[in-house]
């Protein structure tokens, strides 16, 4: 006699692969509706950019490659910015898979916990200290103008984005309740990138100063600490 484990994986694998006749079709087809507009409602610049159609035969093939393993629907669909690097039907828009990634780092930090402020009063050894990234801040590197061409495509009419326009480097952060998304210099990136991967200040400093020698470390430490990019940590 099967597991309630194994008979629940037999049934969900008979949903996303097409098995089980017209005994399951119902539940097939409410499975990709729902997953299909979950991926809408974080991507919808990804589905405007892509159009309606290729979107909802893309969110069909994403749902049976990279099926939702969460009870918690806000976790599906992080794997996207992979999936369409990976995806010969978009090779003309090279972009896509870093919009994708920004599109998801909005969605996560509107659903990541507060936090206060780091305490730099409380620094006794600056050089050696670990500063924390906010839990509601991401960061996204592009080699493409992806944040122009996300604000275009908030727009009715979305006009045309220079793609040599050069990269972004980027912190998403949610304040308050609204994400926002901020432009940094390479240096800063680099500051903030290091700090994330829990390196000290003062290896974090160097990794920004490589990245952009004219750098000045204390504005761009000031940005930050009245930005609230760094954190005490999570609050429960």
């Amino acid at each position: 006699m099967r597991s309630l484990r194994e008979t629940q994986t037999a049934f969900a694998a008979a949903i996303l692969m097409g098995r089980g006749g017209e005994r399951l079709q119902v539940y097939r087809n409410n499975v990709f509706i729902s997953l299909r507009q979950a991926l809408a409602d974080v991507y919808p610049v990804v589905r405007r950019l892509v159009g309606e159609e290729f979107f909802n035969q893309l969110a069909r093939r994403f749902v049976r490659e990279y099926p939702s393993r969460s009870g918690n629907l806000h976790e599906f669909g992080h794997e996207l910015a992979r999936f369409l690097g990976e995806l010969p039907d978009v090779s003309e828009l090279p972009y896509l898979p870093d919009v994708a990634a920004l599109e998801w780092a909005l969605h996560e930090v509107f659903h990541e916990a507060e936090a206060p402020p780091f305490d730099f009063s409380k620094l006794s050894d600056p050089e050696n200290a670990r500063l924390p990234l906010h839990p509601a801040a991401r960061l996204i590197a592009s080699r493409y103008p992806v944040l122009a061409i996300w604000e275009a495509n908030q727009a009715d009419d979305p006009g045309v984005v220079d793609l040599d326009a050069g990269g972004d480097w980027l912190i998403v952060f949610r304040d308050g309740l609204d994400p926002a998304i901020t432009r940094v210099s390479p240096g800063e990136f680099a500051l903030l990138s290091a700090l994330a991967q829990h390196m000290t200040l003062g290896e974090a400093c160097e990794a920004a100063v490589a990245a952009e020698p004219q750098l000045d470390l204390a504005a761009a430490m000031g940005r930050f600490v009245a930005s609230r990019f760094l954190s005490q940590g999570a609050q429960a």
